[in-house]
């Protein structure tokens, strides 16, 4: 089984663009058919606690810190997301 998150992204003014303005799928581990979850990096939760960076399946890497059902979906993200056959979540 795959956990994937969908984290927001914390706007940069300097750096604003589209993708700035994008919720992005953070692949947060994965459960071998045998054996335990194997975390993929740090996750969503991690970043909005911690203020850890989590990277997404696009490969931007940001600190998570807003809503995400407020923004579009990383179209790249959902592309990658269900080109593996995982289930996008719905918003």
């Amino acid at each position: 089984m795959t956990d994937l998150s969908v984290a927001p992204v914390r706007s940069d003014p300097a750096l604003d663009g589209d993708h700035e303005r994008m919720a992005h799928i953070v692949l947060e581990g994965f459960k071998p058919e045998e054996g335990d979850f194997i975390s993929a990096g740090p996750t969503v939760v991690e970043g909005l606690v911690n203020g850890t960076a989590v990277k997404a399946l696009c490969g931007k890497i940001w600190v998570p810190a807003r809503d995400p059902r407020k923004y579009p979906l990383c179209p790249t993200c959902k592309e990658i997301a269900e080109s593996m056959g995982w289930k996008v979540p719905a918003f």
